[in-house]
């Protein structure tokens, strides 16, 4: 099987396991708020999320960090690099609050909830040893703000067995010097079922597409023959494609100091 635009995003794990991801230090978690977005009102959501962002910058916010990607199919993701499951106690936005006054921090959210119906918050992991990145790991991928996420969802008992495989396409484009990179995270709390993810970067479709073809050709019958093998542990496969936002994101300054 080709390479499925190259790189599927192989998920998986036992919900109980995902847990212990928080203790290794090589798998960086992030918790992800996701918004389903109603088509009429995508131009009001991305206005009001760039009025909170001014806001945020105003009032100088401290400890909320988040980058943003939108999703062809209507959802913004708001994702945040956490330490542990700890941090779903804190709330960053309480300075924020009380600098603004409650009413006025009401009135930001208030808009926000006219434009969708839905939301939810779940948690992902980065898995270190699983990405291919040769030149070093990074989720900022300057002048790659585009995105393909695929999804390989697998049942408990094909786990280990999709692991290893997600290690043998590593080991193919390390041994071939595949120009297309990717990461792999796996589901955590929160998260609908269980899939490992890879998720790939480029400049446009156009790159995307291009690059796709050439891993193609240089991985050859070895690769169709590793994706074949792949997929027979794989529940369900989907992709997605997007963009990261960085109009839409949130860095908190840090004061210098002599």
């Amino acid at each position: 099987m080709k390479t499925l635009n190259v790189i599927a995003l192989l998920f998986a794990i036992v919900v109980l396991q995902n847990t212990n991801l928080f203790s290794q230090n090589a798998n960086q978690a992030f918790w992800v708020h996701e918004d389903q977005v109603k088509p009429s009102m995508q131009k009001e959501y991305e206005a009001v999320t760039k009025d909170f962002i001014a806001a945020c910058k105003e009032h100088n916010l401290k400890d909320a960090d988040w980058a943003t990607a939108s999703i062809d199919d209507g959802k913004y993701l708001s994702i945040s690099p956490i330490d542990g499951m700890t941090d779903f106690d804190k709330n960053p936005m309480a300075p924020l609050a009380e600098k603004m006054g409650e009413k006025n921090f009401r009135a930001i959210f208030d808009r926000f909830n006219e434009c969708y119906d839905t939301h939810r918050d779940y948690v992902v992991h980065l898995i270190e040893s699983l990405s291919y990145m040769p030149n070093g790991l990074t989720t900022n991928t300057v002048g790659e703000d585009y995105r393909k996420w695929h999804f390989f969802h697998v049942t408990p008992q094909n786990v280990t067995s999709l692991r290893d495989k997600i290690r043998e396409v590593k080991a193919l484009y390390e041994k071939k010097g595949a120009k297309q990179h990717f990461r792999i995270y796996r589901n955590g709390f929160g998260s609908n079922g269980d899939y490992y993810l890879a998720v790939i970067s480029a400049k446009d479709a156009q790159s995307y597409a291009k690059t796709s073809a050439e891993t193609d050709e240089l991985l050859g019958e070895e690769g169709e023959k590793v994706f074949d093998e792949m997929m027979q542990y794989v529940h369900k496969y989907e992709s997605k494609t997007g963009r990261m936002r960085p109009d839409l994101a949130y860095t908190a300054t840090t004061d210098l100091k002599d």
